[in-house]
């Protein structure tokens, strides 16, 4: 739709007089076919000026001009990818969860909502476009989190062998990296991975002799924060992919692992800088929460407005009319605690998604929230008592689990990226004249 109406304004200008007068008008033409929807120059052009002063203000080298394009243009075939996705199974954004991110971006900038939109526009950026690039922003995580992050098992045996292992001890060394990711397809033939280690080791040749990693990820690499120079930020060793957590152990700043290969395809690490290595306290003190839950899935034929209402009438059943919450979980919910009255039992900080940690802390014992929106569906949560008590060794469990799901999830979304790009029809018109 959005082709058509391009296409139609300007066949519109091109026949009108005034375009005769002043010749012809170019008119915007596609770079990239994805599935049934397009990409055209003027999306891929405005993409490389956003990202064009991204770059200049973190102080990264440009890539040379048609490296940078091509890098673009495949950023904006992954995310189009997602976001069909998401759209498909009517994975939504609603406007108060925008609107609250938006603030939460301005208050980050110390700025009044008015201010900072006076601020992108005084920068050439429209309000409406900054707008919607925080809500693909917002269902790209999303789409993550309900496809990969929520699909990840980790099993009490994994938990005890992750304890039992002295290199993950509590307060270990933490890394920050960078790292550029050739992907290889699924089912790559031997040609097409001798032909992406030979790329692999052009590039690490090249750091190697002095060139900017951040500048070479910005260029090569195929992995999402390419465009940020590769950088993955502060990490412990137990929150890493297996492969690096032994690749880095015995490297200083600076220095940059030998190529690597995993499921993903071949990586070249670059350790930024290391810290830490100190022992934490014996025993903690935490709060915890035990909860029940009502989940009701959005689908094609589950709009938002509809497990919205169809929660809201829950609710009122139990707050006015006595219905028994643990009894309409079990009727209801799509949650594999439904056979449980939808219990969670205890939760720790930080166990469930934000959306819902902090509905959840909102609530005194007793109480049920409003509907509340996450990436797995929309729910109606019910706290039943809050407790603080020293669980050291369940706390160390429970630490165990989030880097173990951590260490898993980044291989995990690497692959099923390439799936995704692999199930797709891509069709590149860049060369097109």
């Amino acid at each position: 739709m959005k082709l058509i109406f391009t296409l139609l304004a300007a066949s519109l200008i091109a026949n009108s007089p005034l375009a005769a007068a002043d010749g012809p008008v170019e008119v915007d033409r596609i770079v990239a076919v994805v599935n049934s929807e397009v990409i055209t120059r003027s999306d891929l052009r405005q993409r490389v000026e956003q990202v064009t002063r991204q770059l200049s203000r973190q102080g990264t080298p440009l890539p040379p001009a048609d490296v940078l394009e091509r890098q673009v243009l495949e950023r904006q075939i992954m995310e189009r990818l997602q976001i069909q996705l998401a759209n498909e199974t009517s994975l939504r954004v609603d406007d108060v969860t925008l609107d609250r991110a938006l603030g939460r971006i301005a208050d980050s900038n110390k700025l009044s909502m008015t201010d900072f939109r006076k601020a992108l526009e005084r920068d050439g950026i429209a309000w409406e476009h900054f707008r919607d690039e925080v809500r693909n922003e917002i269902l790209l995580a999303r789409v993550r989190e309900r496809e990969v992050d929520g699909r990840i098992v980790i099993s009490d045996a994994e938990v005890s062998n992750f304890l039992a292992h002295p290199d993950n001890a509590v307060g270990q060394e933490e890394y920050n990296l960078a790292h550029i990711l050739f992907r290889a397809p699924e089912g790559a033939s031997p040609e097409q991975l001798a032909r992406l280690r030979a790329k692999a080791e052009d590039v690490a040749a090249r750091a190697a002799r002095g060139e900017p990693f951040d500048k070479l990820a910005a260029s090569y690499s195929d992995a999402p924060d390419a465009l940020s120079g590769g950088n993955l930020g502060w990490r412990s060793a137990d929150r890493l992919p297996g492969v690096f957590a032994d690749a880095v152990a015995n490297l200083k700043p600076g220095q940059e692992t030998p190529i690597l290969r995993s499921a993903a395809g071949f990586h070249i690490v670059k350790v930024l800088d290391r810290r830490g290595g100190g022992q934490a306290a014996a025993a903690t003190q935490v709060r915890q929460t035990h909860a029940r839950h009502i989940l009701i899935k959005t689908s094609e034929v589950v709009t938002d407005a509809d497990a919205r209402r169809r929660l809201s009438e829950l609710r009122e059943r139990i707050v006015q009319g006595g219905a028994s919450f643990a009894e309409l979980a079990k009727q209801y919910s799509a949650d594999i605690s439904a056979a449980k009255g939808g219990d969670l039992g205890w939760v720790y900080p930080a166990d469930t998604v934000p959306e819902f940690e902090q509905a959840m802390d909102a609530l005194k014992p007793g109480e049920i929230s409003q509907p509340v929106q996450s990436p797995f569906g929309w729910h109606l949560i019910l706290v039943e008592d809050r407790r603080v008590q020293d669980v050291s060794d369940d706390r160390k469990r429970a630490a165990a689990r989030n880097a173990l799901r951590e260490r898993k999830s980044d291989e995990a979304f690497q692959d099923w990226l390439r799936q995704l790009r692999d199930r797709a029809y891509v069709e590149y018109r860049l060369e097109d004249r």
